[in-house]
């Protein structure tokens, strides 16, 4: 088990971060608020979950334990894969699913991609003695520090990594690029829960 992974970051790409370790670059699969928040060529230290299949190992990276014993948590349902459960992750914060199961608000987990109507009835029966009461306060949004990115670049792969097609990505990020345009220093987490929103209204 590789409980975490530290050193600095030598690659950024939609859904992956490359950290290296002893002259190992280590490919981590990251949700965008992850992602968001690293930095080419600067230290990072990322709690991990080694996902084993048959045919593949893959490293999954998380900013903090939380997120990572949540993400092993949420993959206790039946039909949530890995990819399923980091979607559920770039969405939402921890503590914010915490709360949305608490409150059996299934449009809360509607708005992860690939979780219809009856599936977020289905999680939330099944997450309600699992997850546990939120740790703390929920935050309204989670500001994100800018990347190395330009803040469009950094949507745009957040999204593709979350599931929606690169056309979709596109028209999200052209949609709130006013707000984007309007801030000093474009919040990506801001932008990408608005840019989320409009995305669940045109599906």
């Amino acid at each position: 088990m590789i409980a975490f992974v530290q050193g600095p970051v030598a690659a950024l790409s939609a859904g992956t971060a490359v950290v290296e370790v002893g002259g190992v670059g280590l490919a981590l699969q990251c949700t965008p608020t992850t992602l968001a928040a690293l930095r080419l060529g600067e230290p990072a230290r990322l709690a991990t979950s080694l996902v084993v299949r048959e045919d593949s190992l893959t490293l999954y990276g998380f900013v903090d334990e939380d997120e990572r014993a949540t993400f092993e948590l949420l993959q206790s349902a039946s039909g949530v894969g890995p990819r399923l459960a980091q979607a559920m992750l770039g969405v939402h914060s921890p503590d914010a699913l915490r709360l949305a199961v608490a409150n059996g608000d299934e449009k809360a987990l509607m708005t992860v991609p690939g979780i219809g109507k009856r599936g977020a009835q289905k999680l939330l029966l099944e997450y309600k003695d699992k997850l546990g009461a939120p740790h703390g306060i929920v935050p309204a949004q989670k500001p994100l520090a800018a990347g190395p990115a330009p803040w469009s670049e950094q949507l745009q792969a957040a999204l593709v990594g979350l599931g929606y097609a690169p056309r979709e990505a596109e028209d999200a990020v052209a949609a709130v690029t006013p707000e984007a345009e309007s801030q000093s220093v474009p919040d990506v987490g801001a932008l990408l829960k608005a840019a989320l929103r409009t995305l669940n209204r045109t599906r």
